[in-house]
């Protein structure tokens, strides 16, 4: 998978009227009748990276084979790009009559202005298929609105290599470790940590997760609820980001980097030229398939616990990646969805090690041992947070990322960073 997941703009979303109108091609509006019995669906999916690439591929022919009266428009898009390309159709007044979510406060302000479709009922034959922890982001009043493809947990990968360099035996535990282990790899001429500052989602995540180790998974619940992020807790975990970027970890031209580009943060990463990078499950394929992916030398630890906080070492941080429809998609719509996410079909998704299970008894085919890794982390986890820019509403999430981006580059304070997302999020 490919990330993550990020809105830029509160999103005004509206779905495209399909039934029997002409497919134009035209992007954002493909879809409808072409012919007497031909219906063409566009899907749109940030599948741009490979196992991924290659799996929506062959799903996609498959489902045509199987459904000759069926033509499933595969419209690929970087994660980054997607997002802006998104926001901008929907503002438009257009969707995608299949499109890639995240679930959570973005999908909720979706589903409150009636734009996307409700598919408790179509999807009620197969969803108890899928685990509930899978479904949860994707639910709200008792009602389904997309179907879940992958889940999993932000955590540290590291290079087992470079750490054995730098005199490091074991990851680190604990926040003051991890600073010290920064330290010893500066020391032994290593880049302690990949980045893609450009952009500015990867950066949130430390914040978030100090947040949450901080303060707890409560109080991340309780701002989102009061929206006051004006509290010791969200100041403090500020505080440990800006400790941790005074140690200048990241690797040279940081700011400029996107995420999985040549050069960026995954290439970084996977061509052995830094020690750490904090992400999801998606990690290792895109360290492989950016740069050149550094094998049985790559590890995983969660991230670590600050001493006297709140939160413990077991919650997690992170989301999943599921497909949601526009309010007018057709039933054809629906059963491409149904032949995705079937249990043959989205076993070969989790064999490839692009994905992590989201059915039932699937996990038997996550044979990867870095989604194994994370597999178990996730099972033991004692609590789980959705990703700040997705389980808020959109701007705010867009606010998180923007000023823990500038708080990262020195331009904001601690304070100045959640009176700005206070600000943001009481104006919502």
């Amino acid at each position: 998978m490919t990330v993550c997941r990020r809105s830029a703009a509160l999103l005004a979303v509206s779905a495209l009227i399909l039934g029997g109108c002409s497919s134009t091609g035209s992007e954002g509006g493909g879809g409808g009748s072409s012919a007497a019995g031909k219906v063409t669906v566009e899907w749109w999916n940030i599948g741009t990276t490979e196992p991924l690439k290659t799996v929506y591929a062959t799903a996609v022919k498959d489902f045509e084979a199987l459904h000759p009266n069926i033509t499933i428009k595969n419209v690929a898009t970087e994660n980054d790009a997607y997002k802006s390309k998104l926001t901008t159709l929907t503002q438009s007044g257009k969707a995608p009559q299949i499109f890639h979510t995240w679930g959570g406060g973005v999908l909720k302000q979706q589903v409150d202005a009636g734009l996307v479709k409700d598919i408790s009922s179509e999807a009620a034959p197969w969803l108890s298929t899928f685990t509930d922890a899978s479904l949860a982001a994707y639910q709200f009043d008792g009602k389904t609105y997309a179907v879940p493809y992958d889940i999993g947990m932000v955590g540290f990968w590291y290079n087992k290599a470079l750490f054995k360099k730098a005199g490091i035996e074991e990851p680190p535990g604990t926040w003051t470790q991890l600073l010290d282990d920064v330290k010893k790899l500066k020391a032994a001429g290593i880049t302690p940590i990949a980045l893609a500052g450009k952009a500015k989602w990867p950066g949130h995540y430390y914040w978030a997760y100090l947040a949450m180790r901080i303060g707890g998974l409560p109080a991340l619940q309780k701002a989102g609820t009061d929206k006051n992020f004006n509290t010791p807790d969200f100041v403090a975990a500020g505080q440990k980001v800006k400790e941790l970027a005074d140690l200048q970890p990241f690797q040279r031209g940081f700011l400029g980097a996107d995420y999985d580009k040549p050069g960026g943060q995954a290439a970084t990463m996977g061509n052995g030229k830094a020690a750490m990078e904090l992400m999801g499950q998606w990690a290792p394929a895109v360290e492989k398939s950016s740069g050149k992916g550094i094998g049985d030398d790559l590890g995983f630890f969660p991230f670590p616990a600050v001493e006297g906080g709140k939160g413990t070492v077991t919650e997690a941080f992170g989301g999943g990646g599921g497909f949601a429809l526009g309010a007018d998609a057709p039933p054809e719509a629906v059963e491409f969805l149904k032949f995705l996410t079937s249990d043959a079909e989205h076993r070969k998704a989790v064999g490839s090690g692009g994905v992590l299970p989201v059915l039932k008894g699937e996990e038997d085919a996550a044979t990867d041992p870095n989604l194994s890794v994370v597999a178990k982390n996730l099972a033991s986890a004692t609590g789980f947070q959705l990703y700040l820019d997705q389980a808020y509403p959109p701007a705010v999430g867009q606010e998180v990322n923007d000023s823990v981006a500038e708080l990262i580059a020195g331009t904001k304070t601690p304070d100045q960073v959640t009176q700005a997302i206070t600000e943001t999020a009481k104006s919502e």
